[in-house]
C-alpha cells in the first residue's frame, strides 16, 4: 500500500529545500577564515562557483529525497537520509558564501529539483543496490567537481575554499557509505549521462 504520509514529507521537503533559507547542524567551514581582498572579476568569479555549488546541493537534495522515497531497505533509505541532511548543511554554506560575495542563487533551481527527483525516484525503483550505486556514482562525480572548482577560486578567497573542501570530504564519505551498503557499479553509459547532464547543469547555472 502506497504511504501517502512519506509522499507529503516528501512534498513539503521538496517546497523547504527551494523556498526557505537552509540551515546548518554544523559550524559553518569558514567560521573564523579570514576573508582575503577580493577585486570585482575575482569576487563575480567566486559567486557564481558558488552559485553553481549550491544548484549542485539542490540536485543532490532532489536526488536523495526521490531515492529514498522509493528505497525497498530500511538501511539503504537510513543512508540516502543521512546523505540529504548532510546535504542540507552544504545548502546553506553555499547560500550565505554566495550572499557574502554579492551574488545570487540559480533562477534554473527548481527545474533542476524537479528533474533530478524525477531521477532519484525512478533508480530507487530499480532496486536498492542500484540507487545506491547512483548515489555513490554522483558523489564520486561532485566530488572531482568540486576539486575543479578548488583550482578556479582565486587563491585569496581562503572562506570558500574551507566550505568547498569541506563539502568534498563529505562527498567521498558518502560515496563510501553507499558503497558500504552494497552499491552497485553502474554500466559506464549511464555514467556517462550522469557528466552530460552534470556539464549542463553547471554550464548553465555558472549564468542564470
Amino acid at each position: 500500500m502506497f504511504d501517502f504520509d512519506k509522499l507529503i514529507i516528501t512534498f513539503d521537503n521538496g517546497l523547504r529545500t527551494l523556498l526557505a533559507r537552509a540551515h546548518s547542524a554544523r559550524p559553518h567551514p569558514d567560521a573564523g577564515v579570514a576573508g582575503g581582498e577580493l577585486g570585482a572579476d575575482e569576487s563575480a568569479l567566486a559567486a557564481a562557483l558558488m552559485r553553481v555549488n549550491h544548484t549542485g546541493e539542490i540536485c543532490a537534495q532532489a536526488l536523495y529525497q526521490g531515492q529514498a522515497l522509493t528505497a525497498r531497505n530500511p538501511e539503504a533509505r537510513a543512508a540516502l537520509e543521512q546523505a540529504a541532511a548532510e546535504e542540507t548543511d552544504h545548502l546553506a554554506w553555499t547560500a550565505q558564501r554566495v550572499d557574502e560575495l554579492g551574488g545570487r542563487l540559480s533562477l534554473l533551481n527548481p527545474l533542476w529539483y524537479a528533474g533530478s527527483f524525477a531521477l532519484g525516484a525512478a533508480a530507487g525503483l530499480l532496486g536498492d543496490k542500484w540507487s545506491l550505486g547512483f548515489l555513490a556514482e554522483t558523489e564520486r562525480q561532485v566530488e572531482g567537481h568540486l576539486a575543479g572548482h578548488l583550482d578556479r577560486l582565486p587563491p585569496q578567497d581562503q572562506k570558500s575554499r574551507a566550505v568547498l573542501e569541506q563539502m568534498k570530504d563529505d562527498e567521498a564519505r558518502h560515496a563510501r557509505a553507499a558503497i558500504e551498503h552494497g552499491a552497485a557499479e553502474l554500466p559506464a553509459p549511464v555514467k556517462l549521462a550522469m557528466k552530460c547532464g552534470s556539464r549542463v547543469m553547471t554550464r548553465s547555472s555558472f549564468w542564470i
